[in-house]
């Protein structure tokens, strides 16, 4: 059975400086985003293109997302496995390449570091980040290689 979800979200344009976009140069990138019951995110495009360093932009939201989707698929798989991971940390590493058509991600590299409380059990937890890779969604959206090199260790009492 195929079940369908929608997200809707709000993104409204915040960078207009009283000129709208007049020039290339005459507005700033920043906008807000919002969805219906959660906290406001206040964003812009990266600094690279003109954009505020302090704020998220697209390429991070965009790496957020595919290691926090990764992530809540190996936690859900560990507990169906009887896992116990006590602590999940992660560093994604995206590359983006501009060229003449604008740009596109070529890859993303996830690097979990992942504690759990069963030495005997690392090697089962490290083969559960491939399923999770898997069960991804927003990893299965790309038409590029999400991969990952991780690292298991055991949480000392």
């Amino acid at each position: 059975m195929n079940r369908e979800h929608t997200y809707k979200a709000l993104i409204s344009w915040t960078g207009n400086r009283g000129e709208g976009t007049s020039s290339y140069t005459s507005y700033d990138r920043n906008f807000d985003a919002h969805v219906a019951g959660k906290p406001d995110l206040s964003c812009s495009a990266d600094s690279a293109f003109r954009g505020d360093s302090t704020k998220h932009n697209p390429e991070d939201l965009f790496i957020i997302s595919l290691s926090s989707c990764h992530m809540l698929w190996y936690l859900h798989l560990c507990a169906d496995a009887g896992i116990i991971v006590s602590d999940y940390q992660d560093t994604p590493l995206g590359t983006m390449v501009e060229d003449k058509n604008g740009g596109h991600f070529v890859s993303v590299v996830l690097h979990p570091e992942v504690v759990i409380t069963d030495a005997a059990r690392i090697e089962e937890a490290n083969r559960l980040h491939h399923e999770a890779r898997k069960q991804c969604f927003i990893a299965n959206s790309c038409n590029f290689p999400v991969t990952h090199i991780a690292n298991c260790s055991v949480k000392n009492s």
